[in-house]
């Protein structure tokens, strides 16, 4: 009978992760689509052209590091080992140089 209880508490606890990730996405694209007050994204990566940097996503674990060579119709165009990646600009969330010791040289280990 306890092994019951055990069962349909954690099948509970589930079903409440479950539904707070959920709710995290609709935040998220909800947040995605309001542009009312903010500066076009194209606008703020101008500055970051030509130079290296570590672009994240919606996606916490996903992250890209690369030299942005253009941004044109809300595309991010990156180039990383040789190889060109083009990115959605209304999915990044945060974009940052790549972190240099004081001799310019790429630090090893990167800690937000």
């Amino acid at each position: 009978m306890n092994h019951t209880w055990l069962l349909i508490f954690i099948m509970a606890v589930i079903i409440a992760f479950e539904s707070l990730k959920e709710r995290n996405t609709a935040v998220i694209r909800k947040h995605l689509r309001s542009k009312r007050g903010k500066k076009d994204m194209t606008e703020l990566i101008e500055k970051y052209m030509g130079k290296e940097c570590i672009i994240y996503t919606c996606n916490s674990s996903s992250q890209i590091s690369g030299t942005i060579i253009s941004c044109k119709d809300s595309w991010l165009e990156i180039e990383r080992n040789g190889e060109t990646d083009i990115v959605n600009c209304e999915y990044i969330t945060r974009i940052r140089e790549y972190p240099r010791n004081k001799n310019g040289k790429k630090k090893s280990i990167i800690t937000d």
